[in-house]
């Protein structure tokens, strides 16, 4: 494998899979893509659009408007619990379905980069990820806040109960595994199968990335259209999801976690 700078900037396109030729097929997937995303992360972009023209219209500046991602569902703490465990089921079913139709068109998850063979490697990418990505990133949050390009995202709202770390805990593997699996391993594959280049393939699933989170903001856009370039193309490079999935978690993990536990302690938390 070459790591050179050409290779990274424009690389060169695997064997695996092939260029599906068949009018019908590739229609077949065309349509199945839009099927995919209309129900789960490009339906998302478009109510997250939708959610920000909202938040421009109204007469209160972005920095002084509020956004919640994980909130109670219930007044009953027993239900809320259910809720909270039915949503993160949710997510990790949407990146089921990606792989399922990607089982069926014959790829394997070990072709998608969901395997055992590296993981020592693959924890190490984890934790660079993790840091590469999530303290730029948190940084970049900060100042688009604080300069009135983002809403004041509360990554969580839930009352301190015992299974709150839990469910958090889910949710944050939860989104991973939706985001990693159908932006990643499952559109990239299905546009390498249909002909598109590279480049042009890890842009656009970049920002769709970035659309599901314009919600929080143009900070929110900005930062997940980066990570989604630079997971991209570590994916087309390297051929691993699981450390995509590990490093989204942690972070997401770290955010809503850390959020929940640091709320009302300090003072520069929006």
């Amino acid at each position: 494998m070459t790591f050179t700078a050409r290779s990274w900037l424009a690389p060169a396109r695997p064997e695996f899979p092939g260029t599906i030729e068949d009018p019908a097929e590739r229609r077949a997937i065309k349509l199945e893509l839009l099927i995919v995303f209309g129900i789960t992360l490009g339906l998302s972009g478009v109510r997250s659009l939708l959610s920000l023209v909202d938040s421009l219209l109204q007469p209160t500046p972005l920095a002084q408007q509020q956004v919640q991602l994980n909130v109670p569902q219930a007044a009953a703490s027993l239900i809320d619990l259910l809720k909270q465990l039915l949503s993160a089921a949710q997510l990790v079913g949407w990146g089921a379905l990606g792989l399922y139709f990607l089982w069926r068109a014959g790829v394997k998850l070990a072709q998608v980069g969901l395997d055992r063979r590296t993981p020592g490697r693959d924890a190490l990418l984890t934790l660079a990820l993790a840091a590469l990505i999530g303290i730029p990133g948190l940084a970049l949050y900060f100042i688009s806040y604080h300069l009135g390009f983002s809403l004041a995202v509360q990554p969580s709202t839930l009352n301190d109960t015992w299974w709150r770390p839990i469910t958090l805990t889910l949710s944050a593997f939860g989104n991973a595994f939706a985001e990693e699996v159908l932006v990643v391993g499952y559109l990239l594959t299905r546009l390498r199968q249909l002909g598109v280049r590279e480049n042009n393939a890890v842009f656009g699933a970049a920002v769709l990335r970035g659309s599901y989170h314009l919600y929080q903001g143009f900070g929110g856009f900005v930062g997940n259209l980066v990570m989604g370039l630079v997971f991209g193309r570590l994916w087309q490079k390297t051929n691993r999801l699981w450390p995509l999935v590990a490093a989204h978690t942690l972070f997401d993990f770290v955010s809503f976690v850390g959020y929940s536990l640091l709320k009302g302690h300090v003072s520069w938390l929006p």
